[in-house]
């Protein structure tokens, strides 16, 4: 009894620890691979006794595409066994052939997962040309920042975070790509592809790292546009040993980092403007009673050809307007925003030059 027993288990058994033997010998590619080959070679050689010879399914000019076709569940007709015993060994080709293709499939999915789980963590060389990288993660700023530079979608993007993000913050974005590490070291530019990137914007957690950043950025693309935030602006100048041609923008301000990355040089033009020394400043007008150009372009025309100045503004009772439209009118009492070299007294605003 316990003889029969042990019988019983053994077969079982044996069929068990085969299967997973064959499992740690062929993993991967080489286990869907062993199958297909194992189950042509044995169907290859039953049909060749079963089947009568006068089929010719059994030649090796043949067999292969009956094979094929057969297990792959296409099934032409233009080749096909006539005995039963024939039949029966298509059929096993069937059922080989689905066990080959869901291992492969099985195997692509697996191998399809662990890319992207790969690229979730921020682990891969990305293939990129062309595009930004930006070095730096803070929930909700960064967000922002990454929504302004795709909004036209001109270029893709890279974001590079720090180690303690442990996968993509932005998963469901898929004209932004992800890269974790130490931001100033050689391994991150090489992933981020900053070598052959238009624009790094550097967003640092203080102004050292940020400083230690764009020297590895400066290694790896010394051509590079390089945009950095800083918290104290008089560090700008320790940047500029790094880079003679950064663009550094106070900390507080992150539209400017995106607007810089995807216009090189309005940094220069904002700071001009907001600075009394600069070469255009920024002033008010109301148009007084009288003034003979009636709508915005009559003024930008009048402004630009008497003074060299240019209007940037309007604000009436409906509020303010950048930019307005040409044919908006300017009724007495409007206010005119302009940039000039200085101010335009209204009454020779009004009389022209």
């Amino acid at each position: 009894m316990f003889l029969r027993v042990r019988r019983e288990y053994a077969v079982p058994f044996l069929i068990q620890r085969l299967s997973r033997l064959l499992r740690a010998r062929l993993r991967g590619w080489r286990l869907p691979l062993a199958v297909a080959v194992v189950v042509f070679l044995s169907s290859w050689a039953a049909m060749a006794l079963v089947e009568p010879a006068g089929t010719g399914i059994a030649a090796p000019a043949t067999y292969w595409w009956y094979f094929l076709v057969t297990a792959a569940t296409v099934g032409y007709g233009d080749v096909f066994p006539v005995s039963t015993a024939g039949r029966i060994v298509g059929l096993y080709v069937i059922v080989g052939g689905i066990v080959t293709l869901t291992l492969l499939f099985t195997q692509l999915a697996a191998g399809l997962q662990a890319v992207r789980g790969k690229r979730l963590r921020g682990v891969v060389t990305l293939d990129l040309s062309d595009h930004v990288v930006l070095l730096g993660w803070f929930p909700g700023r960064t967000e922002r920042i990454v929504a302004e530079l795709t909004a036209d979608g001109r270029f893709p993007v890279v974001l590079c975070a720090w180690d303690d993000v442990a996968e993509n913050p932005l998963p469901d974005r898929p004209d932004v790509h992800f890269v974790r590490g130490d931001l100033s070291q050689e391994d991150v530019m090489r992933r981020a592809g900053v070598a052959r990137a238009r624009t790094a914007v550097i967003d640092g957690r203080d102004d050292n790292e940020t400083l230690a950043i764009a020297v590895a950025v400066d290694h790896a693309n010394p051509g590079i546009h390089l945009v950095a935030a800083l918290r104290d602006l008089s560090r700008r100048e320790n940047l500029r040993y790094v880079n003679a041609g950064v663009q550094a923008v106070q900390w507080h301000m992150p539209f400017l980092l995106s607007e810089e990355a995807s216009d090189p040089g309005i940094t220069q033009v904002y700071n001009d403007l907001m600075s009394s020394g600069g070469h255009g400043n920024t002033y008010s007008l109301r148009v007084p009673a009288g003034f003979p150009h009636a709508t915005f372009g009559d003024c930008q025309t009048h402004f630009g050809r008497s003074f060299g100045a240019t209007v940037l503004a309007v604000r009436d009772d409906a509020g303010l307007v950048v930019s307005p439209p040409w044919d908006r009118l300017v009724p007495e009492g409007t206010t005119l925003y302009y940039v000039a070299g200085e101010r335009i007294d209204p009454r020779v605003a009004a009389a022209g030059r």
